[in-house]
């Protein structure tokens, strides 16, 4: 038995990847995508069917993982780079205080991308940012090529080389090529490789707190050419698309490599498709490694795993790409907890159905080490919906009714609300509304806004919305109605500079 097992503190690993649908796992039914090792995550541990990431882009969906806050409060609604991370109080800083030796390895997005955030140390990769890339107009201590520890050591055993060398953007969700390197300086690897490092010279006299953050299957597309192969032949389904969705690209806008939306050509979005899935496959393999790793450091049965993504990708759903919007493929993330010790008595191999958001990481992870949740944070802990209660007791635990998700974003800028089995949203700057019964039309191929006979759970969700929105400093309502055309910034004012 090790010392932290003796004290009784768990060790916590969350495990974060980056624009991974809350459909890519095989437990959850996906007919082609392979997930062992998370798929016996979820089979031992539970399965949130209905987590979202209420502002579904990396800046502001980190923004709530770290303070536990709605988006209303931690300022990012959207969006934008270079706004100064401030927060005094965050989920590495607390189980600092408390005592954890805190790591983090991989993606952070925040600023300045060094900032610690309350780590006791970070190897970051962040990926491809195109602010801290350019060579003009910022200081030499931002840029990529000294911030960026992935891009230094890669670079130490492929002198020259760079991020860009495949010739794939970083926001292309069209097109793909096999990794052009050894798998094991495919960035996935390389955070793996690092954490299995941090297991060695971590503070043996301290629990540990691991973020495992991970860039793909965020783009670019590319896969080992193994992973890919895995699905070249695989019968690939259609993605949705709703009889709202526009039917025609008269710009050609499907032929642009980073496009959010338009008809693109058909094997070169299957290629994509295929290529994503396999990133997928290939993190699940990887995460499977540092499994086995912990295994051997003989950790694995005192710590607190939970597993989730930024937010997802469209991936053609509705001729949509990419995130940012209130969609299911964009929105809705894979959430999984697993306590392979026992500690949190959960009730293993069952699905909660009710609705999480990322805010609930924080106080989740704090309740699971035993520290005091702050009173800044705003999500909930989790883990009364996960675990196994008595027989006797029939009743649900009280939880919330909804979540308010928004992303500004410009003439497309949405606000909206669901429970998780319907879906009300609204286009500030148009005033289109949208209405999905989730339950009957999990895949949003219906527009229901005009229907008759949904006219009262419509009226229902739109006045939930308007309290959700009341005293918002872009007066988005009067209280009494919804307010289109205001204008609208990724920050908010308390957090801009």
């Amino acid at each position: 038995m090790n010392r932290n097992e003796e004290q009784g503190r768990p060790n916590v690993l969350l495990i974060t990847v980056d624009q991974m649908r809350f459909d890519c796992l095989s437990i959850a039914g996906h007919p082609v995508v392979e997930t062992p090792n998370l798929d016996e995550l979820a089979r031992t541990g539970v399965r949130f069917s209905r987590a979202y990431s209420a502002t579904p882009t990396c800046v502001p969906a980190r923004a709530a993982i770290f303070t536990g806050q709605s988006q209303r409060t931690h300022g990012r609604v959207g969006y934008q780079d270079r706004v100064p991370w401030n927060y005094p109080v965050t989920l590495p800083g607390e189980l600092a205080k408390a005592g954890y030796h805190t790591q983090c390895i991989g993606k952070m997005h925040v600023y300045p991308a060094r900032n610690l955030m309350g780590f006791h140390n970070v190897v970051l990769h962040d990926g491809y940012l195109h602010h801290n890339r350019n060579f003009h107009g910022i200081a030499m201590q931002e840029h990529y090529d000294q911030v960026d520890d992935y891009l230094q050591w890669l670079r130490e055993r492929v002198p020259g080389t760079d991020l860009i060398d495949t010739g794939l953007d970083c926001n292309a969700s069209t097109v793909a090529r096999p990794w052009h390197l050894d798998e094991m300086k495919h960035p996935t690897n390389w955070v793996v490789t690092q954490s299995i490092d941090f297991l060695r010279r971590r503070d043996p006299g301290k629990p540990f707190f691991l973020w495992m953050s991970f860039v793909r299957p965020h783009p670019p597309f590319d896969p080992p050419q193994a992973y890919l192969d895995l699905y070249e032949d695989a019968d690939i389904p259609d993605p949705p698309v709703g009889d709202w969705a526009q039917g025609d690209d008269p710009a050609l806008e499907g032929l642009a490599p980073t496009t959010g939306k338009g008809l693109v050509p058909k094997r070169r979005l299957r290629r994509a498709m295929a290529a994503y899935y396999a990133l997928i496959t290939h993190l699940d393999h990887q995460i499977g490694r540092f499994l086995q790793a912990l295994n051997e450091y003989g950790e694995l049965h005192n710590t607190v795993i939970m597993f989730t993504s930024d937010h997802g990708e469209l991936l053609g759903d509705h001729h949509l790409f990419r995130k940012a919007l209130p969609y299911e493929g964009s929105a809705h993330v894979p959430l999984i907890v697993n306590d392979p010790g026992g500690r949190l008595h959960l009730k293993q191999g069952t699905v909660a159905d009710e609705v999480v958001e990322l805010r609930d990481i924080m106080p989740s992870l704090l309740e699971a080490a035993g520290v005091q949740i702050p009173e800044s944070v705003e999500g909930d802990s989790i883990w009364r919906l996960a675990a196994a209660r008595n027989e006797a007791d029939t009743a649900s635990p009280v939880w919330r009714s909804h979540l308010h998700g928004e992303h500004a974003y410009g003439h497309q800028s949405t606000q909206w609300v669901t429970d998780g089995t319907e879906k009300f949203i609204w286009y500030p700057q148009t005033g289109e509304e949208q209405f999905f019964n989730l339950a009957e039309d999990p895949m949003e191929l219906h527009n229901a806004i005009s229907d008759e006979a949904c006219r009262d759970r419509i009226e229902h969700w739109r006045s939930i919305l308007i309290r959700e929105l009341e005293g918002r400093e872009e007066g988005f309502t009067d209280g009494e109605r919804l307010i289109a055309g205001r204008k609208q910034a990724a920050v908010l004012s308390h957090i801009r500079t």
